[in-house]
């Protein structure tokens, strides 16, 4: 199943006490801090006026805050999704990112208790094929490791690290897809 081909704006969430620390989340509902607060209350000039017509979030508080707080420049309906939440990092959740988590991201292992990388992907692929029905362009608000299984997904390379709160326009291309960050 591929996407629709529709365009759409992913912002990772705004930075949290973990992403400071460079230790997993995952599943463990970690807030904003305040450099995250101040991340979110800077993505939202660069999302206004690009003709987006809804907000859908992870429910996890620190994307749907994120979300929260751009949709009060944006003002347009706003939703949760439950298939955005993070991946499930089991016993590594707030462990520091190590080799660990490049095994993960290859399919080489899956921690005990985690979500495997082919797991997060089939999550990502069906819920984005369920939302990119909608008028488009939608702003999905979620979290790092989804938009890496949402990268593969779209053709796109995974090892890259999504920075927290900077807007990423997604578009269907003649070969596959683009990525675009805006700062």
């Amino acid at each position: 199943m591929s996407l629709p081909r529709a365009p759409f704006w992913f912002l990772r969430h705004g930075q949290t006490d973990y992403n400071a620390r460079g230790v997993s989340q995952g599943s463990v509902d970690i807030p904003l801090n305040a450099t995250g607060i101040a991340q979110a209350h800077q993505a939202a000039p660069l999302l206004e006026g690009r003709g987006i017509t809804a907000v859908i979030a992870s429910p996890m508080q620190r994307a749907l805050v994120t979300a929260e707080i751009v949709n009060q420049t944006l003002n347009l309906p706003l939703t949760t999704e439950p298939n955005l939440r993070e991946v499930v990092f089991g016993g590594m959740e707030g462990q520091p990112l190590g080799t660990w988590f490049a095994d993960w991201l290859n399919g080489i292992a899956t921690p005990e208790g985690a979500e495997s990388f082919a797991d997060i992907t089939t999550r990502a692929r069906t819920v984005m094929s369920n939302l990119l029905t909608a008028p488009a362009p939608l702003l999905i608000v979620s979290h790092g490791a989804f938009f890496r299984a949402l990268r593969g997904v779209m053709g796109l390379e995974l090892d890259i690290r999504t920075e927290n709160a900077t807007p990423i326009l997604c578009e269907p291309v003649a070969e596959g897809w683009r990525a675009t960050k805006f700062a």
